[in-house]
């Protein structure tokens, strides 16, 4: 049987489709999204900004000293130690007093690194016939990159889900409901912890030790005692208890000072009033839960959110509910090629921003006349991408994500492509994590992993295991709501 469905399948499904279409939904939307997250941008010059559109790839090129630019196929660009990459136009409308000029102008930003046989390479419709012609070998099924010359391929990172709540229970008693939310590139682990004798606490980035959980409710908007305790669950005692034990033991209660106004000095000690206020509502807006939203309309929400992920810590203390397991495959998931290049843009996109800010400042103060091309270095973006490319260090602090490509043996380089990495470090024995679990059934393949430290740390996928990209919030929201649920 194995024998009849195996030729079918790969007939159509490539070992490392994972990898190019990962990669082509970043070329064909990652990229734009990072542009339009950032929409405008606001120089240090008086009445000068910059509106930005949409954004263009174009095939692989190379510029040659005589005749200019040239596309170039990936068997040219390994002889010759060339890059193989596309150029990357932005539209870009320079705003004067306020006053758009109507007219977008396409602005070479740089360069981004193109994946053989994706969207972008010139190989991705080619016949073998025409693939022979080139040099090129018509049963490499891409998924790698050619930097300076040599071929190089990003290894997936398995970590865990973002934007979902976990609770775990400590071997000392104290629950916790963790989450990382993840808004638009912005990273922030929230915990609400219950402590052993019933006490709620929040951490988010930027929070105070010991932050009370109905202090910072009270702050955000919530001072009626009698709303504050018909959030909470009714119906279950022991979430009822707590809820009237933190009541009474909220230390804004002894307070003479208005609850925001006590939190905010908790954040902000021995500053202004008016600087605490206006530091609170920022990191209550950017740093809590961002992605429910990152403006004060959203704070209902994220009140609603706690108290959601203070049941469950309550609930778990209590034996009513089974703890999360993290090491369950369902609470977990795996950055492809796609995902780690859209971190790298990103954090290179942000770079080109600052730049543009610095090269307008600069031209302002020696008088000369602001246009749009004149002050975009290409270098900024490119240099960035390609330094963690040929490196492998990563954004994050991450090392090793960009790895030489293993050509040993046919085998061998598709496995490389198909490799998994845990962030877990090598040193420490992390048993349960290096263990065996019933969720990598038909996922992760039980004996391809190295020896010694890198023991189920360094994993593999198995030979039917396919990866989803995902589909965009929005849409899963849309359908939510057209089945009749509503938002409390």
């Amino acid at each position: 049987m194995v024998k009849e469905i195996m030729p079918v399948y790969f007939s159509y499904n490539s070992l490392v489709k994972q990898q190019l279409e990962s990669y082509n939904k970043f070329v064909l939307e990652g990229i734009q999204e990072i542009v339009d997250s950032v929409g405008q941008i606001k120089t240090n010059v008086e009445g000068f900004e910059i509106k930005l559109g949409k954004i263009k790839l174009s095939q692989p090129r190379f510029y040659e000293v005589r005749g200019g630019y040239r596309s170039i196929y990936p068997s040219e660009a390994r002889i010759r130690n060339i890059t193989y990459a596309a150029p990357v136009f932005l539209e870009m409308m320079p705003i004067y007093n306020n006053v758009e000029t109507n007219r977008y102008s396409d602005i070479f930003i740089g360069e981004v690194p193109v994946m053989t046989k994706s969207v972008l390479c010139h190989t991705s419709q080619m016949s073998k016939e025409e693939m022979i012609e080139i040099g090129e070998d018509n049963l490499d099924p891409g998924g790698y990159f050619i930097i300076n010359g040599s071929e190089r391929v990003l290894i997936s990172l398995e970590d865990l889900v973002p934007n979902k709540v976990m609770t775990i229970k400590d071997d000392d008693g104290v629950v916790s409901s963790k989450m990382f939310s993840v808004h638009q590139g912005f990273r922030a682990r929230c915990v609400i912890k219950r402590s052993r004798d019933g006490l709620l606490l929040v951490d988010f980035p930027s929070a105070p030790n010991g932050l009370g959980l109905f202090s910072l409710i009270k702050a955000m908007g919530i001072r009626d005692e009698k709303k504050l305790y018909e959030l909470f669950d009714e119906e279950i005692t022991i979430i009822k208890n707590d809820t009237l034990f933190n009541m009474e033991n909220d230390p804004s209660n002894a307070s003479e000072d208005d609850p925001e106004l006590y939190v905010a000095k908790r954040f902000s000690p021995g500053q202004p009033k008016e600087y605490q206020i206006t530091r609170f509502n920022y990191l209550i807006d950017n740093y809590l839960l961002p992605h429910l939203g990152t403006s004060p309309e959203h704070r209902k929400r994220k009140i609603m959110y706690m108290v959601k992920m203070a049941s469950r810590t309550t609930l778990v203390a209590n034996g009513r509910m089974s703890a999360d397991d993290r090491d369950h495959y369902g609470n977990k998931r795996v950055k492809l090629a796609g995902d780690l290049m859209g971190e790298l843009f990103r954090y290179a996109f942000n770079y080109l921003i600052k730049d543009i800010i610095y090269q307008a400042s600069r031209a302002d103060v020696r008088g000369r006349k602001l246009q749009v091309h004149t002050i975009v270095r290409q270098d900024a973006l490119t240099d960035r991408i390609l330094y963690s490319m040929a490196t492998g260090n990563w954004v994050a602090g991450q090392t090793g994500v960009s790895q030489l490509l293993d050509r040993i043996s046919y085998l061998s380089s598709l496995s490389h492509r198909r490799r998994v990495i845990s962030p877990l470090t090598k040193k420490h024995p992390h048993f349960k994590a290096r263990d065996l679990h019933g969720t990598h059934y038909g996922k992760l393949c039980p004996s391809e992993t190295p020896e010694g430290p890198s023991t189920s740390i360094v994993k593999n996928m198995s030979m039917f295991c396919e990866i989803t990209t995902g589909c965009h919030e929005g849409d899963v929201e849309a359908v939510i709501k057209k089945l009749g649920i509503e938002e409390e």
